[in-house]
């Protein structure tokens, strides 16, 4: 009698039902990966954590980015996700590098918008410009420069965000971000 009863205790304690704290954890990355927003306020209220970052060092935000998910992404941003996330300086990247780098060009605005940093470095000292440049989203080059991206700043290979452009053979977006530099210069004013 007395097992039966603990039984029925454990069927009726809702945490009884809940999965482990790593699985809901990789339930949320799976749910920022394909844009399921119905998913992230209950696994957030069921122990997720919006800040972890996954076995490559992608936080939730970054997942929901670099997938375009414009949606998901406000919703982790309504819910207090941090727009360039916790982990130091040296992480995998920030979502801006990763819509950067993708494209998205309405994310990039909503990032911005919330307060991302337009020319955080990550590990190998690249920003969201370089990214850009990268892979010629001039969009995106042109929103980050007005957000007040620093063009000038080289990453451990010495690059810059217009000689990345450059190496593209993108010579009219090296030339934008190369008069962007010379604007910034104190005596050009």
């Amino acid at each position: 009698m007395q097992g039966s009863f603990s039984q029925r205790d454990e069927a009726m304690d809702p945490a009884a039902q809940l999965p482990s704290p790593a699985r809901l954890q990789d339930l949320l990355f799976d749910a920022c990966r394909i844009g399921r927003d119905d998913m992230i306020s209950p696994l957030v209220e069921a122990g997720a954590d919006i800040e972890m970052p996954d076995a490559k060092g992608h936080s939730p935000l970054v997942l929901a980015s670099y997938h375009g998910h414009e949606t998901t992404c406000r919703t982790l941003l309504d819910l207090g996700a941090c727009v360039d996330g916790k982990e130091p300086p040296g992480n995998a990247g920030s979502a801006l590098m990763g819509v950067a780098f993708k494209g998205y060009v309405p994310i990039a605005r909503q990032l911005l918008l919330a307060g991302a940093d337009p020319s955080f470095c990550n590990a190998a000292g690249q920003t969201p410009l370089m990214m850009a440049a990268l892979f010629d989203r001039q969009e995106i080059v042109d929103l980050l420069l007005e957000a007040g991206a620093k063009p000038g700043v080289r990453d451990a290979l010495g690059n810059d965000a217009a000689s990345l452009a450059l190496a593209q053979g993108n010579q009219t977006l090296a030339r934008s971000i190369q008069h962007s530099v010379e604007e910034r210069k104190p005596d050009a004013r």
